[in-house]
């Protein structure tokens, strides 16, 4: 049964900030009372809706009040006008360290923050041993938080907010903390949550991200909501308002997509990988790797257009390219019945990592989206030596060396 698990009705937040301040602090003491003082709307009459089991992203840019709406969603701060209600218990991942005392131990903190959601402390007591596993810091629960790096805060506010399984999640940018690993445990563990039905609402600078794991976006720009919605179409709308702010162009456009299956004239109904040559679970650099679209057309179509997006495990987008630039045409004289599209990338060029994959067939000016594949599909890969990043490069080294026998003078 489907019902409303957060509601954000007309929030607006203020707050005061000096003017004509020095820098110096005996300029700043002698300038009390006196100082100069203007209203800055962080946020202006914010309003949407949040049903059960969405995940919805919030974009938007620096000091578009991205954080401070999530504070006061969480209750952390309230606001100046309007209400929010959140139907059910509540797990919120702030800023790193938000939520923990640093004169208590990790373990401590765990302990505190479950008695403030309202877990007993036997309730505790039995998931205690889940979140040290999850936060892999065993060594360093039972010392004191305030000695702790940002990458140990990030491990174990994360395990502690989402071992304690609350129904709706609030994440706010801490996932950039941390290394590979642990990231893409996060976000396995939010897909987790997604399959469960829980409600997950994340802040994020990356686009990516929200296209790849939000099922409805919310753009704010200086502190108004500009758009709520499908996520694709809200990242346009967020780039394009970056866009007016700076004059740098961030992206192209993204198609909207038919509202109903029965009035899609096409639809996809699988897509797979073909296993490793090798055999093994993963592929290898420059391994061929063949992903196979299947798919139902139950209208005559005169061309459609395959767009196929590459995303690494944190929603950091590696490839975005159509059937146009594969092959230099679109899909033609598609008749009714099933069809598969199998695509070939020869000599895979990705270092070590999970990726994922995921595809919409559209019409050829890219302004209809007939059907996306719901759930992306996804692949690993292992890769040996020391080099890093994302990308393997397919590069060469030449060395020589003259008058190798010539004194060298010194200089």
């Amino acid at each position: 049964m489907s019902y409303t698990a957060v509601e954000v009705d007309h929030v607006s937040k203020t707050f005061k900030r000096q003017t004509g301040v020095g820098n110096s602090l005996m300029e700043r003491m002698l300038s009390i009372g006196r100082g100069n003082s203007e209203t800055f709307h962080a946020l202006d009459d914010v309003a949407f809706d949040v049903q059960a089991g969405e995940t919805v992203g919030i974009l938007g840019h620096n000091g578009s009040g991205k954080s401070t709406l999530l504070k006061i969603i969480s209750g952390t701060i309230r606001p100046n006008t309007g209400a929010v209600r959140v139907r059910g218990s509540m797990s919120a991942l702030l800023e790193l360290g938000a939520g923990f005392h640093p004169d208590l131990t990790g373990r401590e903190n765990v302990y505190m923050n479950g008695s403030i959601l309202g877990f007993s402390r036997l309730q505790i007591d039995e998931m205690i041993a889940d979140i040290i596993d999850f936060s892999e810091i065993p060594a360093f629960i039972d010392t004191q938080v305030k000695h702790y790096s940002s990458g140990m805060f990030a491990r174990l506010g994360f395990a502690v907010a989402v071992n304690l399984k609350p129904d709706v999640l609030l994440i706010d940018e801490v996932l950039a903390v941390g290394d590979e690993a642990f990231q893409r445990k996060c976000l396995e563990r939010i897909r987790g949550f997604q399959r469960d039905g829980r409600t997950i609402i994340i802040v994020t600078h990356s686009p990516d991200m929200v296209r790849l794991f939000c099922n409805k976006a919310v753009v704010l720009n200086s502190g108004k909501m500009i758009y709520e919605g499908d996520p694709g179409d809200g990242v346009v709308v967020y780039r394009d308002a970056l866009e007016a702010r700076t004059g740098i162009r961030h992206g192209d456009g993204v198609a909207t997509e038919l509202p109903a299956a029965d009035r899609r004239p096409v639809e996809i109904t699988s897509v797979a990988f073909d296993p490793p040559a090798s055999g093994s679970e993963s592929f290898r650099p420059g391994d061929e790797l063949v992903t196979r679209i299947r798919y139902v057309c139950r209208s005559p179509l005169d061309s459609v257009r395959l767009r196929v997006w590459l995303f690494s495990h944190d929603g950091l987008a590696i490839a975005n390219v159509s059937s146009a630039d594969i092959a230099g045409d679109d899909l033609r004289q598609l008749q009714p019945g099933v069809g598969e599209i199998v695509l070939r990338v020869q000599d895979l060029p990705l270092l070590q990592g999970s990726f994922e994959v995921t595809v919409a067939l559209q019409d050829t000016d890219e302004t209809v989206e007939y059907h996306r594949n719901q759930s992306p599909e996804r692949f690993s890969v292992v890769s040996g030596g020391t080099a890093a990043g994302r990308i393997r490069l397919k590069t060469s080294l030449e060395h020589s060396q003259t008058n190798r026998n010539a004194e060298v003078s010194e200089v």
